[in-house]
């Protein structure tokens, strides 16, 4: 006789927020109070209303960097266009922070991965602000923050792509004082997420993630922290079929 196939686990992101609620409750005992409560913490801090877009950044320090600045900041989702180069952070520079961030990857062959990025994020209502030295460009501190923002950031050597610069909304740029035309990219990326951070918590109420959003990022930061996730999972599953 065959051995009876184990059933695959659930899509969690399908989960009813009951459902979710009763996994948070299970697998929450695993974690310390401290931990419980360094995650409510954070998730107090995290914000959709601002995300970044990196085109084709190929090095693996100045990806790492920037993960780390959006956790810092409390940016939660980064997209990455993944055309020419792959994405591949260095966790000993990134600290782990993409282990906490919605990392949202566009490397589909024969695709234009730009657009797709860019028309997805119109859809959501993103004002797309490609960063560039561009002459006509705005600075930074003048980009409203009134509605949803996706900075664009392009390659260490070339910047953004054309294609991208076409499908923007507006330009910015950070004003600089010496003989260099811009900043590395991890830092350009500190300087305008600092910038519009800030300005936004100062300035609105509503920047906050939802309470569902919470629920679904604590239940997944729950989990990523627990060893054999899995086998644990597919018990718990088991479980509650019985």
């Amino acid at each position: 006789m065959a051995p009876a196939l184990t059933p695959p686990l659930p899509d969690l992101s399908q989960l009813s927020t009951a459902q979710k609620a009763d996994l948070i409750e299970h697998f929450q005992a695993f974690l310390t109070e401290n931990r419980r409560d360094r995650f409510h913490t954070v998730l107090s801090q995290r914000t959709r209303q601002i995300t970044v877009v990196l085109e084709d950044i190929y090095q693996p320090h100045n990806a790492s960097a920037v993960l780390r600045s959006c956790d810092g900041f409390g940016v939660q989702d980064i997209h990455t266009i993944e055309s020419r180069n792959d994405f591949a952070p260095n966790r000993n520079v990134s600290i782990g922070a993409d282990r906490w961030l919605t990392l949202h990857r566009y490397n589909q062959p024969d695709t234009d991965n730009t657009t797709a990025c860019l028309n997805q994020l119109k859809s959501q209502g993103y004002t797309l602000v490609a960063t560039t030295p561009h002459a006509t460009a705005t600075t930074v501190n003048e980009i409203p923050v009134d509605g949803k923002v996706a900075l664009l950031f392009g390659t260490e050597l070339t910047g953004l792509s054309q294609s991208a610069l076409d499908q923007a909304d507006t330009y910015a740029l950070i004003p600089m004082s010496g003989f260099s035309e811009s900043f590395n990219i991890s830092v350009s990326a500190a300087l305008c997420l600092y910038d519009l951070t800030t300005r936004l918590r100062q300035t609105r109420q509503d920047w906050h993630l939802t309470g569902k959003e919470q629920q679904a990022l604590y239940l997944d930061w729950v989990l990523s922290s627990i060893k054999s996730r899995d086998q644990l999972l597919d018990r718990y599953w088991q479980e509650r079929q019985q």
